[in-house]
């Protein structure tokens, strides 16, 4: 993981500003991440801890975080036991990858005792561990029992002990001789493994960068000499004194398409052409940066399960109904048969006697008056079977009238469905999924709570400014969409949406003025970003006047038709759309 003990390193000088602060608040967003005020001499700063797997880190934050209405017990016991507690000292065992802050704080009974956080950043077995004055675990974020690890367990009241480690290298502390003879022991090995498996607290992005830096790009194991392992001794080298002075270069690395995929606190060289670096000024900035959205991704996830839950199996449902209703609707189509036979029936009654099972008759509606068989109920005379096609043919006319009414709102519902879908797939906070479950709710798709709390006020819709300072905005759900596009919107506004695709409606301010085509464009690529054909090559955007929008009568939210309009064809562009976004 890029997130290596000597990174860790680099954030501990960081975060030696908060020595001597006093904790003022202590919130859990979720079951695996603590966010801690502290009061400095500097002014308040956010301590941020993930036990994540997947995004175990530590460090101050900037970002805002939607915290539960109701705290967790292990957030409950924090404050209980860190409550205004002031912060003494931050340690870090060489490169090991856990940082140690001690609290000073007073107990329930007035006695000043410390309070150890021990912040564990390993992977899958990351953790953050209430460490008592005694140095027994008090409680951890995450308990491992005896069936979960044989060699380590962290339980309550047990003595805290450090994760087992190997016999590696301090970098910051190793001299020459030593690292030569430690390469030679893994001399079989490729160089940068060998690096790892020498050296603590080193992440393979790293032992990469010292391996291409040494070779030059080409092939080296361990048994490194010459100008090789010159080159190899003087990037160490640098590389402990720029994380021992403060003279990181923090960088990140992300593929041509945007995505995130490395970072480093030296700059990287190993990616040449293949990837793009951006160099970002703090520790803390960078992963605030790599994981936030990230984690807001899987923290939206976790709370809106339930949600992607009830929809996907609302939108089976309904399209299995649909699907049904189709069928009845094409056994339809033998309408006019039934019709047919009862006229032929009635005009050759004479011809017909009770019990006959079928009758062979002119069809003098045909060009050529050829002849039809018709069958007939024995049980019937004649003229009850010609009553009996008559009722089967006014059954299909009713059944066809009520059918096709019934897919049509059908086929309205599962578009609203979808829409309610798209919406929470790109949902990026509590508050959207709460707007969301409230509007389903008022549907009648979920049953109301007896008692609820009244929910938080909804967010305002997201706004973008355009290059040439043209304000645009974007519905965050349907009910936001109506008011956005029928209420608030002037009647000179232009209104973008895309064709034929589930997405939220836009809104361009003109404040009277004529928008150049730049702005409708990146306008558009904003509306195709919130759209469910985001992941598209081509996506056709639709826009006119807000004047010429209007909602039919009795339409779900979200549902509206627009006159007036033309299309304009774009490529999604996420990188254009986080740039034209206002942040508040």
């Amino acid at each position: 993981m890029a997130l290596d003990g000597a990174f860790l390193f680099a954030v501990k000088k960081e975060l030696m500003q908060l020595i001597d602060g006093r904790i003022e608040k202590i919130h859990q967003p979720s079951r695996e991440e603590i966010i801690i005020s502290i009061r400095t001499r500097q002014g308040s700063k956010k301590l941020y801890i993930s036990a994540n797997a997947g995004s175990a880190r530590v460090h101050i934050t900037e970002k805002n975080v939607d915290n539960p209405q109701t705290p967790p017990m292990f957030c409950m016991l924090l404050r209980k036991r860190l409550g205004n507690g002031r912060l003494v000292n931050i340690r870090q065992d060489g490169l090991e990858r856990i940082l140690f802050f001690d609290f000073e704080c007073v107990n329930e009974i007035g006695d000043v005792v410390m309070i150890t956080l021990a912040c564990e950043i390993m992977g899958r077995c990351s953790n953050l561990i209430i460490i008592g004055n005694d140095g027994k675990i008090i409680d951890s974020i995450k308990r491992v029992d005896g069936e979960m690890s044989r060699e380590r367990m962290v339980l309550p009241a047990m003595k805290y002990t450090f994760p087992p480690k190997n016999d590696r290298l301090n970098f910051l502390e190793a001299e020459q001789e030593q690292i030569t003879i430690k390469l030679r022991e893994n001399g079989s090995a490729e160089l940068s493994k060998a690096l790892i498996r020498v050296f603590e607290g080193i992440s393979p992005v790293l032992a990469r960068e010292w391996t291409f830096f040494a070779g030059r790009g080409t092939y080296l194991d361990g048994n490194i000499e010459g100008d090789a392992l010159d080159r190899l001794l003087f990037i160490i080298k640098r590389t402990r004194e720029q994380l021992i002075n403060g003279e990181c270069c923090f960088n990140v690395a992300s593929n041509k398409d945007g995505m995130l995929k490395d970072f480093s606190f030296i700059r990287l060289s190993q990616f040449g052409n293949l990837m793009y670096t951006k160099e970002i000024p703090s520790a803390s900035e960078l992963l605030d940066y790599f994981y936030s959205e990230r984690d807001n991704a899987i923290r939206t996830k976790q709370r809106a399960n339930d949600l992607f839950r009830l929809l996907v199996n609302l939108i089976d449902r309904t399209e299995r109904r649909i699907s049904v209703q189709r069928e009845e609707l094409s056994a339809c189509a033998d309408k006019d048969y039934f019709r047919l036979c009862g006229d032929l029936i009635s005009a050759n009654i004479y011809r017909i006697e009770k019990g006959d099972n079928k009758v062979v008759v002119e069809n003098f509606y045909s060009e050529n008056c050829q002849q039809i068989e018709i069958k007939l109920d024995v049980r019937k005379t004649p003229s009850q079977n010609a009553q009996h096609y008559y009722s089967e043919y006014k059954k299909a006319v009713t059944a066809e009238k009520k059918l096709s009414e019934q897919i049509s709102r059908g086929e309205e519902e599962l578009q609203y469905l979808d829409s309610v879908f798209d919406s929470l797939t790109r949902a990026t906070s509590e508050n959207d999924i709460i707007q969301l479950r409230l509007e389903l709710r008022e549907q009648g798709y979920i049953k109301s709570a007896n008692g609820r709390t009244k929910p938080p006020k909804a967010l305002p819709p997201i706004e973008y400014r355009s290059s040439d300072g043209f304000t645009i905005f974007v519905g965050r759900n349907n009910y936001q969409n109506d008011k956005l596009s029928l209420k608030f919107a002037a009647k000179n506004d232009i209104w973008l949406h895309t064709q034929t695709i589930t997405g939220s409606h836009v809104i361009i301010v003109t404040d009277g003025m004529n928008p150049p085509d730049r702005t409708l464009e990146e306008a558009a690529i904003i509306a195709s970003v919130n759209s469910k054909g985001r992941d598209s090559n081509l996506v056709p955007v639709d826009y006119c006047l807000a004047k010429y929008v209007k909602k039919p009568s009795g339409a779900k939210p979200g549902k509206v038709i627009f006159t007036n309009y033309k299309t304009v064809f774009v490529k999604p562009d996420n990188e254009i759309e986080k740039k034209l976004k206002v942040i508040i």
